[in-house]
């Protein structure tokens, strides 16, 4: 399937059956999308850091969590939060990802431009590897190039 490019907020757009997070190795999810990933699902966050203080996630892994209200697939595609994403890494999780949701019989797959924030990767190869990816599956890549605040969810005026 194509990816769809799209603005809007990953976290309250409704028909996306898994969202996809980039994530380190080292158990951090300090900061960027990640770090919005930890503060609203913080039983994944702890999960994901007790794998990766055993040592048991490393580059190119994919942890999988399955909450009550959402699956994230966790791409880890940084050694550590100072360390910049790397590209096969990247290649690899997302592949492993795919191969995941497809089992579970997910459709639609809610992202960020993963690794080309604080992970520095280059927008263009990323969509590009996104592309090839998508266009081995059935799933939709659902790829939020810009967050935009969901109007429904801002609080009303007084």
């Amino acid at each position: 399937m194509p990816i769809e490019l799209t603005k809007g907020d990953l976290f309250a757009t409704p028909g996306l059956g898994a969202l996809i997070s980039g994530v380190d190795g080292g158990g951090e999810m300090a900061g960027g999308v990640a770090g919005q990933f930890k503060k609203r699902w913080p039983a994944m966050y702890d999960e994901y850091a007790a794998l990766c203080a055993g040592g048991r996630l490393a580059l190119g892994d994919v942890f999988p969590w399955v909450g009550s209200d959402v699956t994230i697939y966790n791409l880890v595609i940084q050694r550590n939060w100072r360390d910049k994403a790397k590209h096969p890494a990247l290649v690899t999780a997302l592949d492993k990802a795919l191969a995941l949701a497809s089992k579970a019989g997910i459709q639609r797959i809610g992202l960020p431009r993963i690794g080309t924030g604080l992970g520095g990767l280059d927008w263009v190869r990323v969509q590009k590897t996104l592309e090839e990816a998508a266009a081995k599956t059935d799933i939709t890549l659902v790829v939020f190039t810009q967050f935009v605040r969901d109007k429904g969810t801002a609080t009303p005026p007084a």
